[in-house]
């Protein structure tokens, strides 16, 4: 049998190496409060590696020793609740007005730039396959998380996260799960095609993903800090055909920020 490892409480010390190992990687800043979810969250990687202190955790993070740890530790770190159409106004907007202006003829593109497990690029998919049809659209899902990624491109879910899915996009567009796959969903084929999976860090260069006539870039702003928030979304416009919308969330403002863009409606933007 093995020992059982006896893992120190994380120390303020430790604690500010961590959020700032996390800062410089992900531009995520982490509040005094998260003290314990990062205690929580790596408790298990300092067992897995013999481990007691936080602070040798960090210094095995630092060395690249172990290559891949870096990565795990970012998953378990960042922040990824979401839920399907959650803020339906901006549904609403995609279908009333979004949509409608689209350029004739040309594919409709967008870009989930903080995806997490999927459900908000699958929510989008739902709603551009019912607006748009069978004309050409398609979109860009990307986090920083390789974890929520492989969940997010399964389009495999536990029944009870199709609650906030309208019944009839539900039916439309989902299949539910029989025998050994009973209790669970996934997402039609015909919309899988359309979405396309791919890790992006978006503190950092962003890779030539073309342009896009809509960007969701929502409930992530919160944990950058001002500079960061400002770099990112200027980083995104770049890639925002002139018209088009950027989405962020309700509890987000980009006020302040010199940016070429205008309020449209209560975390909706249009590029000038």
């Amino acid at each position: 049998m093995s020992a059982v490892i006896n893992i120190a409480h994380i120390s303020d010390a430790e604690f500010q190496l961590l959020r700032d190992w996390l800062y410089e990687r992900s531009g995520i800043n982490l509040s005094d409060a998260k003290k314990q979810l990062v205690m929580g969250r790596l408790q298990k990687r300092l067992a897995h590696h013999g481990l007691v202190r936080y602070g040798d955790y960090h210094r095995l993070l630092q060395s690249g020793r172990v290559p891949e740890e870096a990565q795990i530790a970012t998953d378990l770190l960042t922040t990824n609740e979401t839920y399907f159409f959650r803020e339906p106004k901006h549904f609403d907007f995609l279908r009333g007005q979004a949509v409608p202006s689209r350029r004739t003829g040309m594919t409709y593109r967008v870009w989930s730039a903080a995806c997490s497990s999927g459900e908000e690029p699958w929510s989008i998919a739902m709603t551009l396959a019912d607006t748009v049809g069978s004309a050409g659209w398609e979109i860009l899902a990307t986090d920083l998380s390789t974890r929520v990624l492989k969940r997010a491109e399964s389009a495999h879910y536990a029944m009870e996260r199709a609650d906030h899915i309208p019944r009839e996009l539900l039916v439309r567009h989902c299949l539910r799960g029989v025998g050994s796959q009973d209790g669970t969903f996934r997402i039609v084929d015909a919309l899988r095609q359309r979405v396309r999976f791919m890790q992006v860090n978006l503190v950092e260069a962003l890779p030539d993903v073309g342009q896009f006539d809509l960007i969701f870039l929502r409930n992530v702003l919160i944990y950058f800090d001002a500079a960061t928030k400002e770099a990112v979304v200027r980083r995104l416009c770049a890639a925002l055909r002139p018209g088009g919308y950027f989405f962020c969330g309700h509890s987000e403002s980009l006020h302040g920020m010199r940016l070429p863009l205008k309020a449209v409606r209560p975390a909706v933007y249009q590029k000038d």
